[in-house]
C-alpha cells in the first residue's frame, strides 16, 4: 500500500486533471454550439445545390461541364480532413485510418495516389510516408470562412482541368450530434452523376442564359461542397472533444474518489497502529 504522502501527491494531481478536463469540456460546448449552428444552417443548402447540379449534370456534354468528365482513375489525391489539436478521442485516427485504407485500395488498383492534407494531425501522420504529399492546409482552422475554402476548393478544379487528378476523394468527420460522428469518403471531383434510377425531375428555366448560369453555379457548387465538409469536420471535432473531456472528467472523479478511499483506509491503518504501539508502551511500563 502506498504511503499517505504518496497518496495525498496523486489525489492533488489528479484533482488539477479534473479541472483542466472539465475547463476544456465547457469551452468545447461553447464552440460546438457556434459550430452545430453553423452547419445545421449550410447544410441544407449545399445538399440542395449539389442536387441541382448532379441533376443538370446528367443533361450537359463534357463541353458545358468538364467538371464532369470521367476519365480513365489513373491520378487519385485523398484529401483527410482532420484538427490541428489532438485530446478529441477517436476523431483523428478515424479519418486518418480510412484515408491510408483508401490509399492501399488504389495503389492496389495501379494508380498513383497522393494526399492532400488538411489539418496538422493529418499532415504529422502522412509526411512520415505511405503517399506522396502534394500539400497541407494547417492554418484554415484559424480562420475557417467560406473564402478560405473557395482558394482550396479553386485549386483542386484547376488541379482537375489540368489533368494532375482524375479522383480528387474528401475524408473527414460527419456531424449527427455531440456525441456521435461518422467517417465520409466522399467524391468531390470528377461531379458524380445522378445514382440509379434518378433523374432531373425539374424543368429549369435559365435566366440570362444557361451558359452565364452554370459557369457561376458549377464552381459555387463546389466550394459549397468543400465549405460543408469542413464545417462538418469543424462541428465533429468540437463534439468529439466534448464528450472524450466529459468521460475524461468521470473517469478522474472516479480515480479520486478510490484513491481517498484507499488514503482514509491506509490514514486509519496509521492511527491503529500507533495506538497500539501506545497502548503496548504503556502496558510494558505497568509490567
Amino acid at each position: 500500500m502506498a504511503n499517505l504522502k504518496e497518496l495525498r501527491n496523486r489525489i492533488v494531481s489528479i484533482g488539477s486533471t479534473m479541472q483542466i478536463t472539465s475547463a476544456m469540456k465547457m469551452v468545447s460546448a461553447a464552440k460546438l454550439k457556434r459550430a452545430q449552428d453553423s452547419i445545421i444552417k449550410m447544410r441544407p443548402y449545399a445538399e440542395k445545390l449539389t442536387e441541382i447540379l448532379q441533376n443538370l449534370s446528367a443533361t450537359l456534354d463534357t463541353s458545358e461541364n468538364q467538371f464532369a468528365i470521367q476519365r480513365e482513375v489513373n491520378n487519385v489525391l485523398i484529401i483527410p480532413v482532420t484538427s490541428n489539436r489532438g485530446l478529441c478521442g477517436a476523431f483523428n485516427s478515424q479519418v486518418l485510418k480510412r484515408s491510408r485504407n483508401l490509399v492501399a485500395q488504389y495503389k492496389q488498383q495501379g494508380a498513383n495516389v497522393k494526399v492532400m492534407t488538411i489539418g496538422k494531425k493529418a499532415f504529422d501522420n502522412f509526411k512520415k510516408g505511405g503517399a506522396e504529399l502534394v500539400g497541407s492546409e494547417i492554418e484554415i482552422w484559424n480562420d475557417l470562412s467560406f473564402e478560405n475554402a473557395s482558394v482550396i476548393a479553386e485549386n483542386l478544379m484547376q488541379g482537375f482541368l489540368n489533368g494532375d487528378f482524375d479522383k480528387v476523394i474528401l475524408v473527414y468527420n460527419h456531424f449527427k450530434n455531440a456525441a456521435s460522428q461518422e467517417v465520409l469518403e466522399e467524391q468531390f471531383l470528377p461531379v458524380k452523376p445522378v445514382e440509379g434510377d434518378r433523374t432531373a425531375t425539374s424543368d429549369y428555366i435559365f435566366e440570362p442564359g444557361k451558359r452565364e448560369i452554370l459557369e457561376d453555379l458549377i464552381p459555387k457548387s463546389l466550394k459549397t461542397q468543400v465549405f460543408k465538409a469542413l464545417l462538418d469536420s469543424n462541428a465533429s471535432e468540437h463534439g468529439a472533444r466534448m464528450t472524450a473531456m466529459h468521460k475524461a472528467t468521470d473517469n478522474a472523479k472516479e480515480l479520486q474518489g478510490d484513491l481517498k478511499l484507499e488514503y482514509n483506509k491506509a490514514r486509519q491503518a496509521s492511527i491503529t497502529n500507533e495506538i497500539l504501539e501506545i497502548v503496548g508502551g504503556a502496558d510494558a511500563l505497568e509490567g
